[in-house]
This record gives structure tokens, C-alpha cells and sequence, in this order.
């Protein structure tokens, strides 16, 4: 547009009359816009030009050949939401920084896997013979020497050889149990804790087994039914399970309703994944350290009871029995040894499970992580 069709232009926007205020504002904006329109009287202005940019050392001017274009990958762009965390192996790193925890775990898987290997072993005798002398005799309460290493007992059986087989029968007894008491305990306990509308159910179920002594219970089914492994495994499953059902609940409701599981719902995850993915990692640590503490509370049970005379039957090596026949002859010094060796296997079986079930507890906590 030239100048002269903009300067008729703006008189014919004067001359028009104005009847609202909105059209005069209107007009004066349509002016104004015109009027600057022309802009090729700034076309000739020149800028003043800025001094060359230099260095630090005030003299070296700054060219594009001092620089170096970054390689850039746009798909970096769309990762911005990665991580490379991982549970198992946060968990696994944090466990084995420590050295005692590396310690227990070699000493008690040299210690299991000794335990199984055993009978395998040259030179091994027999758990259930009776050993006799060149002349037909028992060898009865012989102390240790070469050919019994931890001598052997009241009716001339290797105690070495028991002691061994008495390891094996109690940690079948102690792993039956715990796996019996996380499988149990980690599906009622989720179903309890997760499941509003079954809370009034399994709360009675609780209730009615809680309220019951479990020692009392124990004795009276060992009375009742015929002592043998079926029967001990069973007896302690049957209220074993309780207090672990009782941890998951509670913690599945300190998780239920938090913030990741309730978009979980309003996405449309399904229940049983939401329990899976999101609330059973919170609960490792607890899960791990119940079932490392079931192993020895199942072998202090079977000792126990073995003590009251409702445990396993004397031909049957365990490590209640052996402790039981240790603790008849624990007044004569020179029979010591036969309660002083299946305690110390007890008490390192015990120790170290305990010991490893916390240090791994303590390394699942995802809190410990970092």
C-alpha cells in the first residue's frame, strides 16, 4: 500500500461518524496499525555494531572453530522417566556389602550341604547299627577317639553318625513347616488384609485359633495320634501359620490404600496384580525373616516336645532326641559330650538362621536402598 492510499485512508476514517465508543476505539486501532505500517524508512538504519567478544585472556576472539558441537540422540529425550533400579539386585548388594552376612550365609550353606553329603562320605557308619568289640561287646558311651569322632551313645551307636542324620530329619521338619506357614500365611494373610467385605470371616478363623495355647494343642494332638515325622510336620503346620498371617494383614493395610495402589485401581489393574507388583515387594523383608526364624522355632519345638516324651520315637534320629539322651547322662563328666555336640549343632543351626533371616530382612527393605 503507498503512501497516498494510506493518507486518504486515514481521512476517510476521521470524517466517518462515531456512534459507540467500542467503533472510535476500534478506528484508533486501525490507524494506529497503519501508521506502522511503513517500514522502509528503518530499512536504511544501521545498528551500532558491538566490539568482538573475546577470551578470558582478553586478546584470543571468540570463532565458531573454538567450539565442538555435542552428538546429541533424541531418543535420550523420551527416557527421561528411566531408571535402572532393581529390586532383587539393590537387595543382593546391600546384603552382601556387609561381611557378617556373607560369613553366615558360607558357613551355613557349607554346614547344609555337609549335612547331605554325609552318608556319602567314605568311611561313614551307620546312624541305626549298634557297634560292638572284638569280644561281642557293646561299645557303649565310648568318648570320642579315631574310630568314633564324637564317640558314641548308652546302646553303642555312633553318635557322629546320628548327629548327622538327626540334622537332616530336623531340617526337614523346620523347611516343611516354613514353607507350609509362608504359603499359608502369605494367602490368608493377603486375602484378610486386602479383601474388605471377608475381614468379619477370617477374623473369627483367627480368633478361634489364636485363643487356643498352640504348645496345649501340640501336646494333645502328639497324645492323641501316633508320634511319627507325618505327625509332627502336621501338628506344627496346624497353628504354625497364625502369627504370619497376622504380619501380612497388617502390613497389607498400611499399604492398601496408598497413593501408587489407589491409580493402580483407577487404571483398572486387576486385585491379584495390584497384590503382586505393588504390595508384596513392601513385604519381603518380613516374609524373608519369618521364614528364616520357622526353621529354628520348628527345631526348638521338636526338642521340646522330644523333652516331654511326645516327640519322634527314639529309633528315629533328631536332634530332640539326641539332645533328650544327652540330658540323662549330663551329670556323669565323662558322658558330657553326647548333650554337648547336638547342642552345638543346634545352637549354630539356630544362630546362624536367625542371623541371616535379619541381615537379608534388613537388605529387602526397600527404604535401605540407594
Amino acid at each position: 500500500m503507498d503512501d497516498k492510499k494510506k493518507k486518504d485512508l486515514l481521512k476517510d476514517m476521521r470524517k466517518k461518524p462515531f456512534l459507540r465508543f467500542s467503533d472510535h476505539k476500534i478506528a484508533n486501532l486501525q490507524e494506529g496499525f497503519l501508521e506502522t505500517d511503513c517500514l522502509e524508512e528503518f530499512e536504511h538504519v544501521t545498528l551500532p555494531t558491538e566490539p568482538p567478544k573475546v577470551c578470558d585472556d582478553g586478546t584470543t576472539p571468540i570463532t565458531d572453530d573454538l567450539f565442538v558441537i555435542a552428538e546429541h540422540d533424541s531418543t535420550d529425550a523420551e527416557r527421561i522417566g528411566y531408571s535402572n533400579y532393581s529390586y532383587w539386585r539393590s537387595t543382593f548388594r546391600v546384603f552382601f556389602k556387609k561381611k557378617i552376612s556373607v560369613f553366615l550365609l558360607v558357613f551355613l550353606f557349607l554346614l547344609l550341604a555337609f549335612t547331605f553329603i554325609q552318608p556319602l562320605l567314605p568311611n561313614q557308619k551307620d546312624s541305626y547299627l549298634v557297634y560292638n568289640d572284638e569280644n561281642g561287646d557293646v561299645l557303649r558311651n565310648i568318648p570320642p577317639n579315631e574310630e568314633f569322632w564324637f564317640g558314641t551313645n548308652s546302646i553303642g551307636q555312633d553318635l557322629w553318625a546320628r548327629i548327622w542324620g538327626g540334622t537332616r530329619t530336623s531340617l526337614f521338619i523346620g523347611l516343611c513347616v516354613a514353607i507350609c506357614n509362608v504359603v499359608i500365611g502369605i494367602i490368608l494373610g493377603s486375602l484378610w488384609g486386602y479383601a474388605r467385605k471377608w475381614d468379619w470371616l477370617f477374623t473369627e478363623i483367627y480368633n478361634l485359633f489364636d485363643n487356643i495355647p498352640y504348645t496345649i494343642l501340640r501336646m494333645l494332638l502328639l497324645y492323641i495320634l501316633r508320634p511319627s515325622l507325618k505327625t509332627m510336620i502336621f501338628v506344627m503346620c496346624l497353628t504354625g501359620w497364625i502369627q504370619m498371617t497376622k504380619y501380612i494383614r497388617n502390613l497389607i493395610l498400611i499399604y492398601r490404600d496408598r497413593e501408587f495402589n489407589l491409580a493402580s485401581r483407577c487404571l483398572g489393574t486387576p486385585s491379584s496384580k495390584i497384590i503382586v507388583k505393588n504390595i508384596m515387594p513392601q513385604l519381603v523383608s518380613v516374609i524373608m525373616l519369618q521364614t528364616a526364624l520357622a526353621i529354628p522355632q520348628a527345631i526348638g519345638s521338636e526338642v521340646f516336645l522330644t523333652y516331654i516324651g511326645l516327640g519322634l520315637p527314639v529309633s528315629i534320629p533328631a536332634l530332640g532326641n539326641l539332645i533328650n539322651e544327652g540330658r540323662k547322662v549330663m551329670l556323669v563328666p565323662e558322658q558330657q559330650y553326647q548333650l554337648l555336640f547336638p547342642v552345638l549343632v543346634v545352637s549354630a543351626i539356630t544362630i546362624s538362621f536367625y542371623a541371616l533371616g535379619n541381615a537379608f530382612a534388613d537388605a529387602s527393605d526397600p527404604r535401605n536402598h540407594r
